[in-house]
Formats: C-alpha cells, sequence, structure tokens
C-alpha cells in the first residue's frame, strides 16, 4: 500500500498534504479535494500569492475546476466572474428582479421564483473582497470550506466518517433551484455544517462534472477530524469500505449485497483439496 495508515494513525495532528493523500487514495477520489479561502480584508486577498487568476471572466465552478483537476492555487474576486448567481450568493451583487427572471424556469412562477432566489444562502452584502481555491494538500492558508465531487458511495463514506468523527447521527443539506457550487460552499460556511448538492445547470456544463458527480462540502475546521477518522477505521478493519463487511479496499463492491454468487476464497484452495483426495 501506498500510504502508510499505521503512521497517520499514531500522529496527533496531520498536514493539509496528509488529509488529501490520505482522502484521495482511500475513498479513490477522482479529483482533488479543494480548499476555499474567503477573503474580508482588500489587502489580504491583493497580497495574496496566487499561482493563477482567471483570465476571461469564469464562473466558480470553473475557478475551482483549475484547483481540482490541474493542482493550481487561484484567486479571484467580482472582477473575474461572470455568474450573477455567483456573485448573489457570494455577496456581491443585490438579488435584483431581474435575477428573477432568470430563475423563472425552475418554478414557472415568478413569486414562486423570487422566493426561491432570496432563500440561497448569501454571504453578507458587499463584504467580501475575494475568494481562493487550492488543490487542499497545496493550500497555504486554513481553509474555510472543503469542496469535493465525487461519486454517490465516496459521498455516502465521507458523510459517514463526518458522523463518526463528530459524533452527530444525522446530516441534513440545503438543496437549491441552482446556484450548486457557490450556494453550496456558502452554506457549509455559514451553518459550520456538511453540506451535499447536486449538480445545477452551470456547474454541470461549466465545471467539468459530465459523469453524474455531486458536490460535498465539508467545513474546513471539521476536515481533519473526518480524515482522522477514516484512517482509524481504515486502521482497525484494514480496508476503507463500509459497504457489506468492513475491510474491503475500494469504498463500495459494485455487487449485489450479499449475493452468495459474488464470494471469494484463496486461490490454493481447490488444489489443497484435490492433493487431499490423492
Amino acid at each position: 500500500m501506498l500510504l502508510n495508515v499505521q503512521e497517520f494513525a499514531e500522529k496527533d495532528q496531520l498536514t493539509y498534504s496528509e488529509m488529501a493523500d490520505a482522502l484521495e487514495y482511500l475513498y479513490k477520489l477522482d479529483y482533488h479535494p479543494v480548499a476555499v479561502k474567503f477573503f474580508w480584508d482588500e489587502a489580504e486577498f491583493n497580497n495574496f500569492p496566487a499561482e493563477k487568476v482567471p483570465g476571461p471572466k469564469m464562473t466558480v465552478c470553473q475557478v475551482a475546476l483549475a484547483s481540482r483537476m490541474n493542482n493550481y492555487i487561484v484567486k479571484a474576486n467580482a472582477d473575474n466572474l461572470m455568474c450573477g448567481n455567483a456573485k448573489t450568493c457570494l455577496g456581491m451583487r443585490e438579488a435584483s428582479d431581474e435575477e428573477v427572471e432568470g430563475h423563472i424556469k425552475y418554478t414557472a412562477d415568478w413569486d414562486m421564483a423570487k422566493e426561491c432566489l432570496l432563500a440561497k444562502p448569501m454571504l453578507p452584502l458587499g463584504k467580501l473582497k475575494g475568494f481562493m481555491t487550492a488543490p487542499l494538500s497545496k493550500t497555504p492558508v486554513e481553509p474555510d470550506v472543503v469542496f469535493m465531487v465525487t461519486n454517490v458511495l465516496q459521498a455516502y463514506h465521507i458523510f459517514n466518517d463526518y458522523i463518526g468523527g463528530k459524533k452527530v447521527p444525522t446530516l441534513q443539506f440545503n438543496h437549491t433551484v441552482n446556484s450548486a457550487v457557490c450556494g453550496g460552499m456558502v452554506y457549509c460556511y455559514n451553518e459550520q455544517k456538511p453540506n451535499m448538492t447536486t449538480m445545477c445547470a452551470g456547474s454541470y456544463t461549466s465545471g467539468k462534472t459530465e459523469k453524474g458527480e455531486i458536490n460535498v462540502y465539508i467545513p474546513g475546521k471539521d476536515i481533519g477530524l473526518v480524515v482522522k477518522q477514516l484512517i482509524n477505521r481504515m486502521a482497525k478493519y484494514g480496508g476503507v469500505s463500509m459497504v457489506g463487511s468492513p475491510g474491503q479496499e475500494w469504498p463500495g463492491l459494485h455487487v449485489c449485497k450479499k449475493c452468495p454468487m459474488v464470494k471469494f476464497k484463496d486461490a490454493g484452495e481447490k488444489q489443497n483439496r484435490l492433493k487431499a483426495v490423492q
């Protein structure tokens, strides 16, 4: 195994690089977990040493994909964003009747569309100066939110490890008619609770999420306890999977649960029986 689980289990505190290694390797993630940081001070944002900034205006989804797929530390502000929904969720503009018009397609009713818009998670108006996305392994600052794009079984294991590590018995998530990534991370930050969202139209088409993945958000302050719970389970059972009997390396064999036809035995078992008969 490339990851020394026992060594990680014996550590009191893991680095963000070690956390990222554990998340990516043990959950078999397809993408890097992304650290998200909100900047409330203009000078702090301006002086932050990012590797990349958007060229043309982009969506939050596109900014984040540079971190989760290309391993870049990116920063952006209102001038870099073309997505109006993201600007509203990030408190960079006030919700308007014009924006309601873009939501009617979800509800076929103007008043309901306005209610859906105003119910979205939002940061305080005019306070945010910019934000950073970075691969968790490279983050130079403590993240406010850790954002992951996963399949459903990976999400199942991540949230179960949050429950085990945080000692809370259930979780509830916040779904909005769009603004999946921007609104999803803002909800996680505002409430300091995990969140899960499906892809919205924008995140599906511009965020490179065409394989049916979902969005997972963990408060930055809690990502360490999620990883610690993951490591402790791995050290105890020998595998990350919670599906069926614990101890399998992959988080969920894609076969019927407890099917008697799906059973493996030692390769030498048949030969040993034949020798005994002879």
